[in-house]
């Protein structure tokens, strides 16, 4: 898997992008939420911060970005393809990855999409509560062209109360107006 690449690196600074924050090193696993979902260029920024962290940090894709001619690419970038067709315990079977793994960290979008949204998909939640790991939440801001890196957050299981404060922080983060935030924040 490419980790470290000069070209992602000089993607990120030549856009005008630049980090804040860290993700602890001494943090064996996590999953790493994105937000927001907005356009295809989430994915080589994403790819730039995970050079500059030089961390290795998989990502979860929907399966049909790993069929055809550059299915390819994406294996090598470290994509694990997911299917999200109906009945499938696609939670049991990711949880089942990080407890094989004593080194695993995983990024995903989950508005699992580029729309507006009135809710998150949860897989992300039920995974993290599961393997036993925290939420790192990351947010694009478009406005500055700053990607904010939260510190680690250990899930309570109560999925109603943990929702508000990932709704908060990505509040805060300018430009990240979706309705799920609204909706959450509202309950």
């Amino acid at each position: 898997m490419l980790i470290k690449s000069a070209l992602f690196d000089l993607f990120f600074k030549t856009m005008g992008w630049e980090m804040k924050g860290d993700i602890p090193r001494d943090i064996p696993k996590s999953i790493v939420i994105v937000c927001p979902h907005a356009t295809w260029v989430d994915f080589p920024i994403g790819l730039g911060v995970r050079s500059l962290l030089n961390m290795k940090i998989h990502f979860w894709g929907k399966k049909e970005l790993f069929q055809g001619v550059f299915g390819w690419v994406f294996r090598w970038l470290g994509g694990y393809p997911v299917d999200r067709s109906k009945n499938q315990n696609l939670v049991g079977a990711i949880v089942d990855i990080y407890n094989s793994n004593e080194y695993f960290h995983a990024a995903l979008a989950p508005e699992g999409t580029r729309k507006d949204v009135q809710e998150l998909k949860t897989g992300f939640y039920h995974i993290a509560v599961q393997a036993n790991i925290p939420i790192i939440m990351v947010g694009f801001d478009y406005v500055n062209k700053l990607v904010h890196i939260n510190s680690p957050f250990y899930p309570t299981g109560d999925f109603e109360s943990d929702k508000k404060v990932i709704a908060q922080y990505f509040a805060g983060i300018p430009g990240v107006q979706k309705s799920w935030i609204k909706n959450y924040l509202a309950n």
